[in-house]
Protein backbone atom coordinates (compact mmCIF):
# COMPACT_ATOMS: atom_id res chain seq x y z
CA UNK A 1 0.00 0.00 0.00
CA UNK A 2 0.89 3.69 -0.18
CA UNK A 3 2.88 5.65 2.38
CA UNK A 4 1.54 8.50 4.50
CA UNK A 5 0.99 11.88 2.83
CA UNK A 6 -1.32 14.80 2.31
CA UNK A 7 -3.74 15.81 -0.42
CA UNK A 8 -2.37 16.96 -3.76
CA UNK A 9 -1.92 20.71 -4.06
CA UNK A 10 -5.15 21.02 -6.00
CA UNK A 11 -7.85 23.66 -6.28
CA UNK A 12 -10.07 21.32 -4.28
CA UNK A 13 -7.61 20.99 -1.39
CA UNK A 14 -7.13 24.78 -1.35
CA UNK A 15 -10.88 25.49 -1.20
CA UNK A 16 -12.21 22.53 0.80
CA UNK A 17 -14.71 23.54 3.46
CA UNK A 18 -14.17 20.49 5.65
CA UNK A 19 -10.61 19.37 6.40
CA UNK A 20 -11.47 17.14 9.36
CA UNK A 21 -8.40 15.01 10.22
CA UNK A 22 -8.78 11.50 11.60
CA UNK A 23 -6.30 9.62 13.80
CA UNK A 24 -3.99 6.87 12.62
CA UNK A 25 -4.55 3.32 13.81
CA UNK A 26 -2.83 2.25 17.01
CA UNK A 27 -3.39 -1.03 18.80
CA UNK A 28 -6.00 -3.62 17.96
CA UNK A 29 -9.64 -2.91 17.12
CA UNK A 30 -12.54 -5.16 16.18
CA UNK A 31 -15.49 -4.57 13.85
CA UNK A 32 -18.07 -6.46 11.86
CA UNK A 33 -16.71 -4.93 8.67
CA UNK A 34 -13.39 -3.33 7.79
CA UNK A 35 -13.23 -1.13 4.71
CA UNK A 36 -9.88 -0.31 3.11
CA UNK A 37 -9.84 2.91 1.10
CA UNK A 38 -11.01 6.38 2.07
CA UNK A 39 -12.35 7.42 -1.32
CA UNK A 40 -15.95 7.57 -2.45
CA UNK A 41 -16.25 3.78 -2.63
CA UNK A 42 -14.93 3.10 0.86
CA UNK A 43 -16.56 6.07 2.58
CA UNK A 44 -19.98 5.35 1.08
CA UNK A 45 -19.80 1.63 1.79
CA UNK A 46 -18.98 2.46 5.41
CA UNK A 47 -21.80 5.01 5.51
CA UNK A 48 -24.32 2.60 3.99
CA UNK A 49 -23.34 -0.12 6.47
CA UNK A 50 -23.55 2.27 9.41
CA UNK A 51 -27.05 3.27 8.31
CA UNK A 52 -27.92 -0.43 8.50
CA UNK A 53 -26.59 -0.71 12.06
CA UNK A 54 -23.23 -2.42 11.45
CA UNK A 55 -19.98 -1.66 13.27
CA UNK A 56 -17.41 -0.49 10.73
CA UNK A 57 -13.74 0.48 10.69
CA UNK A 58 -12.37 2.37 7.69
CA UNK A 59 -8.62 2.41 6.98
CA UNK A 60 -7.08 4.99 4.64
CA UNK A 61 -3.39 4.99 3.76
CA UNK A 62 -3.21 8.76 3.31
CA UNK A 63 -6.11 11.21 3.73
CA UNK A 64 -9.82 10.85 3.07
CA UNK A 65 -10.33 11.71 -0.59
CA UNK A 66 -6.60 11.61 -1.35
CA UNK A 67 -6.99 9.69 -4.64
CA UNK A 68 -9.23 10.24 -7.64
CA UNK A 69 -12.27 10.71 -5.40
CA UNK A 70 -10.98 14.06 -4.18
CA UNK A 71 -9.15 15.34 -7.24
CA UNK A 72 -11.32 14.43 -10.28
CA UNK A 73 -13.11 16.73 -12.71
CA UNK A 74 -16.18 16.97 -10.52
CA UNK A 75 -18.58 15.86 -13.28
CA UNK A 76 -21.64 14.00 -12.01
CA UNK A 77 -22.88 12.28 -15.17
CA UNK A 78 -25.60 9.65 -15.65
CA UNK A 79 -24.61 6.16 -16.69
CA UNK A 80 -22.63 3.23 -15.40
CA UNK A 81 -19.95 3.94 -17.98
CA UNK A 82 -19.80 3.17 -21.64
CA UNK A 83 -22.69 1.54 -23.53
CA UNK A 84 -23.89 -1.43 -21.45
CA UNK A 85 -26.01 -3.06 -24.17
CA UNK A 86 -23.05 -5.22 -25.19
CA UNK A 87 -23.22 -7.04 -21.86
CA UNK A 88 -26.64 -8.56 -22.63
CA UNK A 89 -25.02 -11.95 -23.31
CA UNK A 90 -23.89 -12.04 -19.69
CA UNK A 91 -26.76 -10.34 -17.85
CA UNK A 92 -29.69 -10.70 -20.27
CA UNK A 93 -32.00 -7.94 -21.46
CA UNK A 94 -33.42 -7.52 -17.94
CA UNK A 95 -29.89 -7.02 -16.67
CA UNK A 96 -29.21 -4.36 -19.30
CA UNK A 97 -32.40 -2.56 -18.28
CA UNK A 98 -31.26 -2.73 -14.66
CA UNK A 99 -27.85 -1.27 -15.54
CA UNK A 100 -29.39 1.57 -17.54
CA UNK A 101 -31.74 2.42 -14.68
CA UNK A 102 -28.88 2.21 -12.19
CA UNK A 103 -27.05 4.76 -14.32
CA UNK A 104 -29.93 7.16 -13.68
CA UNK A 105 -30.61 6.22 -10.06
CA UNK A 106 -26.95 6.49 -9.05
CA UNK A 107 -26.98 10.23 -9.77
CA UNK A 108 -30.17 10.57 -7.74
CA UNK A 109 -28.46 8.69 -4.90
CA UNK A 110 -25.63 11.26 -4.81
CA UNK A 111 -28.11 14.13 -4.76
CA UNK A 112 -30.09 12.47 -1.96
CA UNK A 113 -26.91 11.99 0.08
CA UNK A 114 -26.00 15.66 -0.33
CA UNK A 115 -29.48 16.72 0.81
CA UNK A 116 -29.75 14.26 3.68
CA UNK A 117 -26.44 15.18 5.26
CA UNK A 118 -26.46 18.85 4.23
CA UNK A 119 -23.15 18.63 2.39
CA UNK A 120 -22.01 21.93 0.86
CA UNK A 121 -20.19 20.89 -2.32
CA UNK A 122 -21.21 23.41 -5.00
CA UNK A 123 -23.68 21.06 -6.71
CA UNK A 124 -24.92 22.54 -9.98
CA UNK A 125 -27.21 20.77 -12.47
CA UNK A 126 -26.57 20.70 -16.21
CA UNK A 127 -24.16 18.82 -18.49
CA UNK A 128 -23.45 18.88 -22.22
CA UNK A 129 -21.94 15.97 -24.12
CA UNK A 130 -20.02 17.55 -27.01
CA UNK A 131 -19.70 16.14 -30.52
CA UNK A 132 -16.33 16.57 -32.23
CA UNK A 133 -17.71 15.47 -35.63
CA UNK A 134 -21.04 15.59 -37.47
CA UNK A 135 -21.22 11.79 -37.21
CA UNK A 136 -20.96 12.00 -33.43
CA UNK A 137 -23.70 14.60 -33.34
CA UNK A 138 -25.94 12.41 -35.50
CA UNK A 139 -25.45 9.58 -32.98
CA UNK A 140 -26.64 11.90 -30.22
CA UNK A 141 -30.07 12.04 -31.81
CA UNK A 142 -30.37 8.29 -31.31
CA UNK A 143 -28.98 8.63 -27.78
CA UNK A 144 -31.69 11.15 -26.91
CA UNK A 145 -34.39 8.84 -28.32
CA UNK A 146 -33.03 5.96 -26.23
CA UNK A 147 -33.06 8.06 -23.07
CA UNK A 148 -36.68 9.01 -23.73
CA UNK A 149 -37.66 5.39 -24.42
CA UNK A 150 -36.10 4.33 -21.10
CA UNK A 151 -38.17 6.90 -19.24
CA UNK A 152 -35.31 9.24 -18.36
CA UNK A 153 -37.08 11.84 -16.23
CA UNK A 154 -34.89 14.86 -16.92
CA UNK A 155 -34.83 17.39 -19.73
CA UNK A 156 -32.48 16.70 -22.64
CA UNK A 157 -31.93 18.96 -25.60
CA UNK A 158 -29.91 18.69 -28.81
CA UNK A 159 -27.86 21.74 -29.79
CA UNK A 160 -26.59 21.94 -33.37
CA UNK A 161 -23.39 23.54 -34.60
CA UNK A 162 -25.29 26.74 -35.38
CA UNK A 163 -26.27 27.15 -31.70
CA UNK A 164 -23.28 25.62 -29.95
CA UNK A 165 -22.07 29.05 -28.80
CA UNK A 166 -25.16 29.15 -26.60
CA UNK A 167 -23.42 26.35 -24.67
CA UNK A 168 -19.68 26.98 -25.06
CA UNK A 169 -17.62 29.75 -26.65
CA UNK A 170 -15.56 27.42 -28.83
CA UNK A 171 -15.45 26.55 -32.53
CA UNK A 172 -14.30 22.96 -31.92
CA UNK A 173 -17.68 21.25 -31.88
CA UNK A 174 -20.33 19.98 -34.28
CA UNK A 175 -23.08 20.11 -31.65
CA UNK A 176 -24.00 18.62 -28.32
CA UNK A 177 -26.61 16.96 -26.13
CA UNK A 178 -27.62 18.83 -22.99
CA UNK A 179 -28.73 16.75 -20.01
CA UNK A 180 -30.21 18.59 -17.03
CA UNK A 181 -30.17 15.43 -14.91
CA UNK A 182 -26.36 15.48 -14.71
CA UNK A 183 -24.14 18.21 -13.36
CA UNK A 184 -20.98 19.14 -11.50
CA UNK A 185 -19.69 19.64 -7.94
CA UNK A 186 -16.66 19.92 -5.63
CA UNK A 187 -15.66 16.26 -5.15
CA UNK A 188 -13.35 16.68 -2.16
CA UNK A 189 -16.06 18.53 -0.26
CA UNK A 190 -18.45 15.70 -1.16
CA UNK A 191 -16.29 12.84 0.10
CA UNK A 192 -15.17 14.75 3.21
CA UNK A 193 -18.81 15.56 4.01
CA UNK A 194 -19.78 11.92 3.58
CA UNK A 195 -16.89 10.84 5.81
CA UNK A 196 -18.07 13.21 8.52
CA UNK A 197 -21.59 11.78 8.24
CA UNK A 198 -20.20 8.24 8.50
CA UNK A 199 -18.14 9.17 11.55
CA UNK A 200 -21.18 10.70 13.23
CA UNK A 201 -23.01 7.41 12.64
CA UNK A 202 -20.28 5.50 14.47
CA UNK A 203 -17.80 4.52 11.73
CA UNK A 204 -14.27 4.53 13.15
CA UNK A 205 -12.05 6.20 10.55
CA UNK A 206 -8.28 5.95 10.60
CA UNK A 207 -6.11 7.96 8.21
CA UNK A 208 -2.37 7.61 7.54
CA UNK A 209 -2.82 3.89 8.18
CA UNK A 210 -1.70 1.94 5.10
CA UNK A 211 -2.48 -1.78 5.25
CA UNK A 212 0.70 -3.82 4.91
CA UNK A 213 -0.84 -7.26 4.61
CA UNK A 214 -4.05 -9.22 5.04
CA UNK A 215 -4.53 -12.48 6.91
CA UNK A 216 -7.53 -14.33 5.49
CA UNK A 217 -9.75 -16.87 7.23
CA UNK A 218 -13.21 -17.12 8.76
CA UNK A 219 -12.37 -13.64 9.99
CA UNK A 220 -9.95 -11.20 8.42
CA UNK A 221 -7.00 -9.41 10.03
CA UNK A 222 -5.59 -6.22 8.55
CA UNK A 223 -2.02 -5.46 9.59
CA UNK A 224 -0.83 -1.86 9.73
CA UNK A 225 2.44 -0.41 11.05
CA UNK A 226 1.11 0.41 14.52
CA UNK A 227 -1.98 -1.71 14.85
CA UNK A 228 -4.35 -4.19 13.34
CA UNK A 229 -8.05 -4.66 12.70
CA UNK A 230 -9.98 -7.90 13.10
CA UNK A 231 -13.24 -8.08 11.19
CA UNK A 232 -15.78 -10.62 10.03
CA UNK A 233 -15.87 -9.11 6.54
CA UNK A 234 -13.60 -6.96 4.43
CA UNK A 235 -14.28 -4.46 1.64
CA UNK A 236 -11.49 -3.46 -0.74
CA UNK A 237 -12.14 0.02 -2.11
CA UNK A 238 -8.62 1.00 -3.18
CA UNK A 239 -9.20 1.11 -6.95
CA UNK A 240 -6.06 2.32 -8.78
CA UNK A 241 -4.07 2.23 -5.52
CA UNK A 242 -4.65 -1.39 -4.52
CA UNK A 243 -1.05 -2.22 -5.52
CA UNK A 244 0.01 -5.69 -4.33
CA UNK A 245 -2.49 -5.98 -1.49
CA UNK A 246 -4.70 -8.32 -3.53
CA UNK A 247 -2.95 -9.45 -6.77
CA UNK A 248 -6.06 -11.22 -8.06
CA UNK A 249 -7.70 -7.83 -8.43
CA UNK A 250 -4.73 -5.57 -9.16
CA UNK A 251 -4.10 -6.96 -12.64
CA UNK A 252 -7.70 -6.32 -13.70
CA UNK A 253 -7.40 -2.55 -13.27
CA UNK A 254 -4.91 -0.32 -15.03
CA UNK A 255 -3.91 2.88 -13.21
CA UNK A 256 -4.07 5.69 -15.79
CA UNK A 257 -3.00 9.27 -15.25
CA UNK A 258 -5.52 12.08 -15.63
CA UNK A 259 -4.59 15.76 -15.32
CA UNK A 260 -6.31 19.01 -14.42
CA UNK A 261 -5.49 22.70 -14.58
CA UNK A 262 -7.50 25.56 -13.07
CA UNK A 263 -7.25 29.18 -14.15
CA UNK A 264 -7.23 32.30 -12.09
CA UNK A 265 -10.74 33.66 -11.35
CA UNK A 266 -12.30 34.99 -14.53
CA UNK A 267 -14.21 38.29 -14.76
CA UNK A 268 -17.93 37.68 -14.50
CA UNK A 269 -18.61 38.71 -18.10
CA UNK A 270 -15.81 36.46 -19.41
CA UNK A 271 -17.07 33.43 -17.49
CA UNK A 272 -20.64 34.07 -18.60
CA UNK A 273 -19.59 34.18 -22.25
CA UNK A 274 -17.24 31.19 -21.98
CA UNK A 275 -19.87 28.73 -20.67
CA UNK A 276 -23.15 30.69 -20.78
CA UNK A 277 -25.30 28.09 -18.99
CA UNK A 278 -22.64 27.04 -16.46
CA UNK A 279 -22.78 23.42 -17.64
CA UNK A 280 -20.24 20.68 -17.18
CA UNK A 281 -18.86 19.74 -20.61
CA UNK A 282 -17.05 16.74 -22.05
CA UNK A 283 -16.10 15.85 -25.63
CA UNK A 284 -15.85 12.52 -27.45
CA UNK A 285 -12.14 12.26 -28.27
CA UNK A 286 -10.07 9.20 -27.27
CA UNK A 287 -8.06 11.44 -24.94
CA UNK A 288 -11.13 13.43 -24.00
CA UNK A 289 -11.32 17.01 -22.72
CA UNK A 290 -13.65 17.79 -19.83
CA UNK A 291 -14.17 21.17 -18.26
CA UNK A 292 -16.48 23.43 -16.29
CA UNK A 293 -16.59 26.61 -14.23
CA UNK A 294 -15.93 26.47 -10.50
CA UNK A 295 -18.08 28.27 -7.97
CA UNK A 296 -15.63 31.20 -7.96
CA UNK A 297 -15.62 31.50 -11.80
CA UNK A 298 -12.40 29.71 -12.66
CA UNK A 299 -12.15 27.39 -15.64
CA UNK A 300 -11.32 23.84 -14.53
CA UNK A 301 -9.96 21.94 -17.53
CA UNK A 302 -8.93 18.28 -17.48
CA UNK A 303 -8.29 15.18 -19.52
CA UNK A 304 -5.31 13.71 -21.42
CA UNK A 305 -5.60 10.23 -19.94
CA UNK A 306 -2.09 8.68 -19.84
CA UNK A 307 -1.59 4.91 -19.87
CA UNK A 308 2.21 4.97 -19.92
CA UNK A 309 2.66 5.17 -16.16
CA UNK A 310 4.73 8.36 -16.51
CA UNK A 311 3.36 11.78 -15.59
CA UNK A 312 4.26 14.93 -17.55
CA UNK A 313 7.13 16.84 -15.94
CA UNK A 314 5.08 20.04 -16.06
CA UNK A 315 1.34 19.41 -15.99
CA UNK A 316 0.51 23.06 -16.63
CA UNK A 317 2.73 23.22 -19.72
CA UNK A 318 1.27 19.95 -20.95
CA UNK A 319 -2.39 20.83 -20.43
CA UNK A 320 -2.41 24.54 -21.30
CA UNK A 321 -2.14 24.00 -25.10
CA UNK A 322 -5.10 21.63 -24.90
CA UNK A 323 -7.13 24.29 -23.12
CA UNK A 324 -6.08 26.96 -25.64
CA UNK A 325 -7.10 24.77 -28.56
CA UNK A 326 -10.64 24.87 -27.16
CA UNK A 327 -10.46 28.42 -25.78
CA UNK A 328 -7.80 30.48 -27.61
CA UNK A 329 -9.33 33.59 -26.05
CA UNK A 330 -7.76 32.55 -22.71
CA UNK A 331 -4.17 32.97 -23.94
CA UNK A 332 -3.40 35.66 -21.34
CA UNK A 333 -5.11 33.93 -18.43
CA UNK A 334 -2.89 32.54 -15.65
CA UNK A 335 -3.02 28.95 -14.38
CA UNK A 336 -3.31 28.92 -10.59
CA UNK A 337 -3.52 25.15 -9.97
CA UNK A 338 -2.27 22.03 -11.71
CA UNK A 339 -2.35 18.43 -10.57
CA UNK A 340 -2.74 14.85 -11.67
CA UNK A 341 -3.66 11.47 -10.30
CA UNK A 342 -4.51 7.91 -11.13
CA UNK A 343 -7.91 6.59 -12.14
CA UNK A 344 -8.72 2.89 -12.48
CA UNK A 345 -9.39 1.69 -16.05
CA UNK A 346 -10.83 -1.74 -16.86
CA UNK A 347 -10.40 -3.57 -20.16
CA UNK A 348 -14.14 -3.43 -20.94
CA UNK A 349 -14.69 -0.01 -19.30
CA UNK A 350 -17.21 -1.58 -16.92
CA UNK A 351 -16.82 -1.39 -13.12
CA UNK A 352 -15.82 -4.49 -11.19
CA UNK A 353 -18.05 -5.08 -8.18
CA UNK A 354 -18.35 -8.37 -6.32
CA UNK A 355 -16.70 -10.72 -3.86
CA UNK A 356 -13.57 -12.86 -4.05
CA UNK A 357 -14.31 -16.47 -4.97
CA UNK A 358 -11.36 -17.63 -2.87
CA UNK A 359 -12.47 -15.60 0.17
CA UNK A 360 -16.26 -15.10 0.21
CA UNK A 361 -16.04 -12.70 3.17
CA UNK A 362 -14.03 -10.25 1.03
CA UNK A 363 -15.91 -7.79 -1.19
CA UNK A 364 -14.56 -5.25 -3.67
CA UNK A 365 -15.44 -2.45 -6.06
CA UNK A 366 -13.05 -0.82 -8.51
CA UNK A 367 -12.39 0.25 -12.10
CA UNK A 368 -14.88 3.05 -12.73
CA UNK A 369 -13.00 4.19 -15.86
CA UNK A 370 -13.74 7.87 -15.36
CA UNK A 371 -17.38 7.54 -14.22
CA UNK A 372 -16.69 7.27 -10.52
CA UNK A 373 -18.69 10.07 -8.90
CA UNK A 374 -22.02 8.31 -9.22
CA UNK A 375 -20.99 4.67 -9.76
CA UNK A 376 -18.98 4.57 -6.52
CA UNK A 377 -22.15 5.42 -4.63
CA UNK A 378 -24.15 2.74 -6.39
CA UNK A 379 -21.43 0.13 -5.89
CA UNK A 380 -21.29 1.00 -2.19
CA UNK A 381 -25.04 0.52 -1.93
CA UNK A 382 -24.82 -2.93 -3.53
CA UNK A 383 -21.92 -4.03 -1.33
CA UNK A 384 -23.73 -2.91 1.81
CA UNK A 385 -26.89 -4.75 0.72
CA UNK A 386 -24.96 -7.96 0.16
CA UNK A 387 -23.10 -7.71 3.47
CA UNK A 388 -26.15 -6.70 5.47
CA UNK A 389 -28.79 -9.13 4.16
CA UNK A 390 -26.59 -11.75 2.50
CA UNK A 391 -27.61 -11.02 -1.08
CA UNK A 392 -28.05 -8.24 -3.59
CA UNK A 393 -29.69 -8.68 -6.96
CA UNK A 394 -27.80 -5.69 -8.27
CA UNK A 395 -24.49 -7.11 -7.10
CA UNK A 396 -25.34 -10.34 -8.90
CA UNK A 397 -25.87 -8.41 -12.15
CA UNK A 398 -22.56 -6.56 -11.84
CA UNK A 399 -20.71 -9.75 -10.88
CA UNK A 400 -22.03 -11.60 -13.94
CA UNK A 401 -19.89 -9.47 -16.27
CA UNK A 402 -16.45 -11.13 -16.72
CA UNK A 403 -13.26 -9.08 -16.53
CA UNK A 404 -9.95 -9.68 -18.23
CA UNK A 405 -6.57 -9.34 -16.62
CA UNK A 406 -4.41 -6.87 -18.55
CA UNK A 407 -1.59 -8.67 -20.39
CA UNK A 408 2.08 -8.01 -19.72
CA UNK A 409 2.17 -8.30 -15.96
CA UNK A 410 2.95 -5.46 -13.57
CA UNK A 411 5.81 -4.01 -15.63
CA UNK A 412 4.45 -4.26 -19.17
CA UNK A 413 0.68 -3.84 -18.99
CA UNK A 414 0.82 -0.01 -18.97
CA UNK A 415 3.28 0.31 -21.91
CA UNK A 416 1.31 -2.24 -23.95
CA UNK A 417 -1.96 -0.38 -23.45
CA UNK A 418 -0.25 2.95 -24.15
CA UNK A 419 0.79 1.59 -27.56
CA UNK A 420 -2.74 0.41 -28.26
CA UNK A 421 -4.24 3.77 -27.32
CA UNK A 422 -1.67 5.54 -29.52
CA UNK A 423 -3.10 3.67 -32.50
CA UNK A 424 -6.61 4.89 -31.69
CA UNK A 425 -5.37 8.47 -31.37
CA UNK A 426 -3.58 8.24 -34.73
CA UNK A 427 -6.71 6.83 -36.35
CA UNK A 428 -8.79 9.61 -34.78
CA UNK A 429 -6.36 12.27 -36.07
CA UNK A 430 -6.38 11.02 -39.66
CA UNK A 431 -10.09 10.12 -39.69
Amino acid sequence: MIHAGEHAASYYAATARDKQPYPSLEGEVHAEVCVIGGGLTGVNTALELALRGHSVVLLEGRRIGWGASGRNGGQLIRGIGHDVSGFARYVGEDGVRYLNQAGFDSVTLVAERIRRFDIACDLRWGFCELANTPAQFAAMTEEQHELQSMGYPHQTRLVGADRIHDVVASDCYAGGLIDMGSGHLHPLDLVMGEARAASQLGVRIFEQSPVQRITHGSSVTLHCANGRVRADKLVLGCNAHLDDLEPRLTGKVLPAGSYVIVTEPLPEQVAAKLIPQNLALCDQKVGLDYYRLTADRRLLFGGACHYSGFDPKDIGAYMRPKMLKVFPQLADVCIDYQWGGMIGITANRFPQVGRLAQHPNVYFAQGYSGHGLNVTHWSAKLLAEAISVGQSQGLDVFSAVPHLTFPGGKLLRSPLLALGMLWYRIREAIG
